[in-house]
């Protein structure tokens, strides 16, 4: 079929390489543009961004659908369908009736628990045991259209937010593949979803990320796990070189009580509010992640010392 591919993030990579493997013309990818970033806040291209110039596809890069000349031309590639994957953009009612067979999104949750812009960060640190992804025919209300197919995936006790983002690509890219073969070969069979357990998956705000100690440590756990890699659930405190800034990627609960905060033994326990985490691996400001042992090397963390609440 002929395809237009809208996505942005690594997420929807894998199935943009999946749609052009099967055979699919891609007449085109629509992406966000390219936005300042790094020290010297040059302008970055998206993942999406790169490899479509990777493999020679025309990109386009509207800052949004909100004018009739971007929705023309959109319309004017004539697509069999739209096949949108954390794109970015809002798209009007009248771009998602310009394909022939509409705008399939591939969506990274178990709708209709968290719609919205970070279902699988949200997944994570709700402490969700299972999410998946669907296929969803896109309508004008936000993630609310009906669903073609569903894959499950089980989140583990340690996963963090990163492996699963990359088993959902994964699995997203093989069921959006077989929606697309079914779709060409006998049309698709769109299912409501349930009107009961709606939850929204909203944006992650900065304030998220600072580690409260005072909280119980599953929660926390949850936290750690659900920002890591990126934006990072952080704490500050002074280990002896001033006041860090210090990023923690990866936790395990244990078993242990104590003032929050405080270290229970050398090796990287921490009381919190209820129970005990240990550190895992850390990341110090401007430096790689590194495993706690190696961490505790310059900054020794004794029993007793606290970490700033």
């Amino acid at each position: 079929m002929r395809v237009v591919f809208m996505g942005t993030p690594d997420f929807a990579a894998p199935l943009l390489e999946k749609i052009i493997a099967d055979g699919h013309e891609v007449a085109a990818v629509y992406t966000r543009a390219p936005a300042p970033a790094g020290r010297g806040m040059e302008l970055k291209l998206s993942p999406v961004h790169r490899l479509a110039e990777k493999l020679a596809i025309p990109v386009f890069t509207p800052k949004s659908f909100k004018n009739a000349e971007t929705i023309g031309a959109f319309a004017d590639l004539r697509a069999d369908v739209a096949v949108v994957a954390a794109y970015g953009l809002i798209l009007p009612q009248a771009a998602l009736d310009a394909p022939r067979f509409g705008c399939l999104n591939l969506h990274g949750s178990l709708l209709p628990r968290w719609r919205g812009a970070a279902p699988i960060q949200r997944a994570v640190m709700a402490g969700d045991a299972e999410t998946g992804v669907m296929v969803m025919k896109m309508e004008a209300g936000l993630d609310t259209g009906p669903v073609a197919a569903t894959a499950r995936v089980t989140i583990g006790e340690d996963m963090t937010t990163g492996e699963l983002h990359a088993a959902l690509a994964a699995a997203g890219a093989e069921l959006m593949a077989k929606s697309l073969r079914d779709l060409s070969e006998d049309g698709l069979s769109f299912t409501p979803q349930a009107e009961e357990g709606v939850t929204y998956a909203q944006k992650i705000d900065k304030s998220e990320s600072r580690i409260d100690w005072r909280r119980p440590a599953r929660e926390i756990h949850n936290l750690v796990r659900g920002l890591s890699p990126f934006p990072g659930a952080f704490f500050e405190s002074d280990l002896g070189h001033g006041v860090e800034r210090v990023k923690v990627l990866r936790t395990k609960l244990e078993t242990g009580e104590g003032a929050p905060g405080a270290a229970l033994d050398d090796k990287g326990l921490i009381a919190c509010g209820e129970g005990a985490v240990r550190l895992v691996e850390v990341q110090r400001g401007g430096k790689a992640p590194m495993a706690i042992a190696e961490f505790l090397r310059g900054r020794p963390l004794a029993p007793g010392m606290t970490l700033a609440i």
